[in-house]
């Protein structure tokens, strides 16, 4: 193993603990840069001890240090997962090159953190905060620019038909149907997607991350598992009276299929 991909595997936990902090107070509009982590029950500021990604929530035994209520499981699962999608960029890299480029490897592992901190707050809120999706596009031009020079006008191209194509398909949704069925977050999502995939993969991400949605939506149906309130049936006020319609959020399987067609190159347009 090179020493690029290990350093990614060292530091994953780390930044899938700020993914925690992303996941947390981003949809509450709360400040992430310019706050120190603090316990959310009794207000204590959290020290370098208490913020040790796996090890300091084994220590403490799930409980906080000061005031001793339970933290929950998130900051250990998103640091778990953060960790997961750097050995899994680690692996694709090694078996699409017998030398991974370190800066393959952290684009990758940037592209893939940053779309879980987007799919997990879109599955709690319906929502894709601009803080995330619009330096993830700036971020997929760059690794274009900086992996494959000669592909950023495409990939810019790339990045307007994919916004320029879901605000179509909203604008006629809305037209026949009289409501919003898809986001503005959604399409920057898509615009992000096209500049780090390219042209001719944008309809694999289209195809790819409707699938998902569908499937996982289904089994969840099917179980009676909803990942989310906002999963469920409710009325939708619409310029034709209030209908019945299913809020389901497309932010997780978009960017989920975004990160596997950049990873294994599907379509041939991903850098």
């Amino acid at each position: 193993m090179d020493g690029t991909s290990l350093v990614a595997l060292l530091a994953a936990p780390f930044a899938g603990s700020f993914l925690g902090v992303l996941i947390r107070r981003l949809p509450r509009g709360q400040p992430v840069i310019l706050s120190r982590s603090a316990c959310e029950h009794c207000g204590s500021v959290l020290t370098a001890r208490d913020l040790v990604p796996f090890l300091s929530y084994v220590l403490a035994r799930g409980r906080c240090r000061y005031c001793h209520v339970p933290i929950g499981w998130l900051h250990p699962l998103v640091e778990l997962l953060a960790l997961g999608v750097a050995v899994i960029v680690t692996c694709a890299g090694y078996m699409r090159f017998s030398t991974p480029d370190p800066v393959w490897i952290w684009s990758g592992c940037a592209l893939g953190w940053c779309v879980l901190a987007l799919g997990w707050i879109d599955l709690k809120i319906l929502r894709l905060p601009d803080a995330l999706t619009l330096p993830l596009l700036l971020g997929g031009l760059l690794s274009c620019r900086l992996l494959s020079p000669a592909a950023v006008p495409a990939h810019t191209v790339a990045a307007a038909v994919g916004y320029g194509s879901f605000r179509l398909i909203a604008l006629m949704y809305r037209r026949l149907r009289g409501y919003e069925g898809l986001g503005m977050g959604d399409a920057k999502l898509l615009a992000a997607a096209g500049a780090w995939t390219g042209l001719d993969s944008l309809p694999f991400v289209i195809a790819g991350g409707a699938i998902v949605t569908l499937v996982a939506t289904g089994v969840a149906s099917y179980t009676g598992l909803f990942l989310h309130r906002q999963m469920d049936v409710r009325p939708v006020h619409s310029e034709r009276g209030h209908v019945t319609a299913i809020r389901i959020p497309f932010g997780p399987g978009l960017g989920l299929v975004t990160w596997l067609v950049f990873l294994f190159d599907v379509g041939g347009g991903a850098s």
